[in-house]
């Protein structure tokens, strides 16, 4: 790939090698400014810091925000490892080592924050509000993975709240515990399709061995691919939770946070145009449904898919991977794929 770098003057190894480690938005958002402008290029900024650059019709944006902090990589031949190497820091260097290139064409090159854990997709959204694209690709994932269809998902926090009181002395006062026991199990047992997922992420509640809690509470997770079962399911839990605090005699607290839209708006140019790219360097296109920044063009009722660009594994976790060699695989998927959508 010396001659790719020899053309653009970008190495997106090097440019994995310096966001890979950078902690934090504000911190990874400025880094990134940087190269775009190192490229000739002149970035902008918002208030959420999101930094894009080229005001074309066909926005390509890779998340800058990770779930875990990044730190210091291992680097052997065939793997690099450290937190968040892959997700999105490998998305981050092939979309940059490409800006210049595609900003040339007519596209618009962002950078969001808020796309991981309760970010809620605040900066893609804001990207669609602002820019108002005609199509948006999302560069994120594992080769050879397109996700073509947007998960829905519906996230809330929920606290169970009694008097509390001393084990022994206030015996029988309510106490949210078996409350909470009560309505996880029963959210459990609800009949679901297989496109569905309910998922408890956080437990919490008590003070003491010998004290009756006064709250307990849990952050729930909701997910269908159907917008119309997932809205089942809420109306469910809703239910399941308000008959569990009655029965209790206890007061319930349920705060709402992030929703996702389910749906797909991925055209059949899109689709094909994933496929041949991913033919073109010899993958066979794995299509999927998943929650990405294009879930905000699916929102608007915009043409939105994510074309992967990397190889690795350990998402989300510590031992998180990338094959640094695979991100030149991505860089000619993504040239190839955004050049046929254009002529499409």
């Amino acid at each position: 790939m010396s001659d790719f770098i020899s053309k653009t003057g970008c190495d997106p190894l090097a440019l994995l090698a310096g966001i890979a480690e950078i902690s934090g938005e504000a911190a990874r958002g400025a880094w990134v400014t940087q190269q775009l402008q190192a490229q000739g290029l002149a970035p902008q900024t918002d208030e959420l810091g999101n930094v894009w650059a080229g005001r074309g019709p066909t926005l390509l944006v890779a998340h800058i925000d990770t779930v875990l902090a990044p730190g210091p990589l291992q680097r052997e031949k065939e793997r690099w490892y450290g937190p968040a190497v892959g997700d999105n820091s490998s998305g981050v260097a092939v979309l940059l080592a490409l800006a210049a290139e595609l900003v040339a064409l007519g596209c618009t090159v962002a950078f969001s924050v808020g796309e991981e854990g309760l970010g809620n997709l605040r900066g893609a959204r804001q990207l669609v509000k602002r820019l108002r694209p005609q199509q948006m690709i999302a560069v994120d994932g594992y080769l050879p993975g397109v996700v073509s269809s947007s998960v829905g998902s519906y996230r809330m926090r929920v606290r169970l709240l009694g008097p509390g009181g001393h084990a022994w002395g206030d015996r029988g006062a309510p106490s949210p515990i078996p409350a909470l026991g009560q309505a996880l199990t029963q959210m459990h047992a609800l009949e679901r399709s297989s496109n569905t997922s309910l998922n408890v992420g956080r437990l919490w509640g008590g003070e003491a061995i010998n004290a009756i809690p006064q709250e307990a509470g849990f952050e729930l997770d909701l997910r269908a691919l159907d917008a119309s079962e997932l809205g089942r399911m809420v109306v469910q839990v809703r239910e399941i939770l308000m008959e569990t605090a009655r029965r209790f005699n206890l007061r319930i607290e349920i705060d709402v946070l992030g929703e996702r839209p389910a749906g797909m708006t991925a055209t059949q140019a899109m689709l094909e145009a994933a496929r041949q790219a991913l033919v073109e360097v010899g993958l066979e296109a794995q299509f999927t449904s998943g929650s990405t920044d294009a879930s905000a063009g699916v929102e608007a009722g915009i043409p939105a898919i994510t074309l992967s660009v990397y190889r690795g594994g350990g998402a989300h976790t510590p031992a998180e991977w990338v094959e640094p060699d695979s991100l030149y695989l991505g860089i000619r998927a993504l040239r190839s794929f955004v050049r046929r959508l254009l002529r499409a």
